[in-house]
């Protein structure tokens, strides 16, 4: 089976001191999920983000992986990333990945659980960064509407280590998610709602609002 997933639209507020700036932002990624036998899943992750009142491509992220099913519940993920950064220079990040999905439909909700592992290769960095993020979803679906789904998720990023000129350990960022997903096809769904993203940095915190 694939799957396909669209999602949608960002407003940036970051706070930087005593002043607050505003940005219009588009992320527009893709999913793609599809057998490659009885045990093994294929995964593509392609996902272009525009800012600057999405006048701008600020960033594309790349993210493919090989999944192995446990059980009709469980799969076992190895994958890879690649994120390139366009704004305001052009720098980029490689970067494996493993994780434990759990995915499981109960009468009124569908459930996932998340635990990933990253060990990031972050440009201009001194050494690997290794970062934890675990996700935590629940799909809701409406009873005279099945094909819709209220959606609520939770996504916590934690870094393992301190890497010189890049990310210091402890709290990284944290996602909040709350929506409506749409099932237009087996193969084909979308994401509609609002997120915040707050992240922390050395500078003064970000908190997208997407």
């Amino acid at each position: 089976m694939m799957a396909w997933s669209l999602a949608g639209s960002t407003v940036s507020v970051v706070q930087a001191d005593s002043t607050v700036n505003q940005d219009f932002r588009l992320w527009s990624p893709v999913y793609l999920t599809f057998p490659l036998s009885p045990s093994f899943i294929g995964y593509m992750e392609v996902s272009p983000r525009f800012g600057n009142d999405v006048s701008t491509l600020t960033q594309l992220v790349l993210r493919p992986a090989v999944g192995y099913k446990l059980t009709d519940q469980l799969s076992l993920w190895q994958g890879y990333a690649w994120y390139g950064n366009y704004q305001p220079r052009f720098t980029e990040e490689n970067y494996v990945w493993q994780q434990l999905l759990y995915a499981r439909k109960y009468p009124f909700v569908k459930v996932l659980i998340r635990p990933r592992l990253e060990e990031r290769f972050i440009e201009h960095t001194d050494g690997v960064s290794v970062r934890s993020r675990t996700m935590l979803r629940g799909d809701f679906p409406l009873p005279d509407a099945p094909e819709w789904a209220i959606v609520v998720f939770d996504e916590f990023f934690v870094n393992v280590n301190s890497v010189g000129n890049g990310p210091d350990s402890g709290f990284d960022e944290n996602r909040f998610f709350l929506g409506m997903n749409r099932q237009f096809t087996e193969q084909f769904n979308m994401d509609f709602g609002y997120q915040m993203q707050a992240q922390n940095k050395r500078q003064p915190g970000l908190i997208n609002q997407i």
